[in-house]
Order: structure tokens, then sequence, then C-alpha cells
């Protein structure tokens, strides 16, 4: 590559604005793509499994009512609200792992804000 004033490249206008229209419409497709990827998490020993996609839109909870029913047949609220905010939490960590390594691959690793 050419180099002009200062020691920077010279750049092509039109090269580069094709470039970011393609990075741009593969970043659109990774973002339609991730919302048919899922992460899940699963706490309290089986009791509350939350499903998320990869635009962390949380997609299932299941609760095991024989997992988290005390000896005499009451349920802890507590402990559920407990054990599901611990799951929904865990799934959006996942889910905002998989966004990140999936728009990692389309950005190359250009550091740039928002987009790694």
């Amino acid at each position: 590559m050419s180099k002009g004033r200062g020691g920077m490249p010279n750049l092509n206008p039109a090269a580069l604005q094709k470039q970011l229209q393609e990075m741009q419409q593969k970043m659109l497709d990774v973002q339609n793509a991730l919302a048919n990827e899922t992460v899940s998490s699963t706490v309290g020993g089986g009791a509350v499994t939350v499903t998320m996609n990869g635009q962390q839109h949380l997609t299932d909870v299941k609760i095991n009512a024989d997992t988290i029913k005390e000896a005499d047949g009451s349920v802890d609220v507590e402990m559920l609200q407990d054990l599901i905010t611990a799951a929904v939490n865990d799934a959006l960590e996942r889910s905002q792992q998989l966004a990140a390594t999936r728009m990692g691959a389309v950005t190359g690793g250009l550091g740039l804000p928002g987009l790694t």
C-alpha cells in the first residue's frame, strides 16, 4: 500500500466504503443468526433451568417442582426467586459471551468500541 502524507496509507474512499458495507452486512447476518442460537443455565441441582438466545432474550424457564418442595410440600419462594435470578444472570453472561465471540469473528479484533 502506498504511503501518503505523514506516513499514512493512501485510502481509496470507494474501496473503504465497500469494505464497511460488507462488514455491516456480516454484522447484521451474525445478529440475525444469534436469534437462533441459545445458551442455558441450570442451578440448584436442576431446580431451575433458563434458556436465552444470543440476542439476550429469555426464551424458556423450567422449574422442577420436585426439587424445590419442602418436606411439608410447601415451596420456599425466596429460594426459588434466588435460583431464578442466578440462572438468568448466568444465562445472560453466557449469551453476551456468545454474541461477543460471534461479533469478534466479524470485526476481526479491530478494537472498535461496542464491536469486540
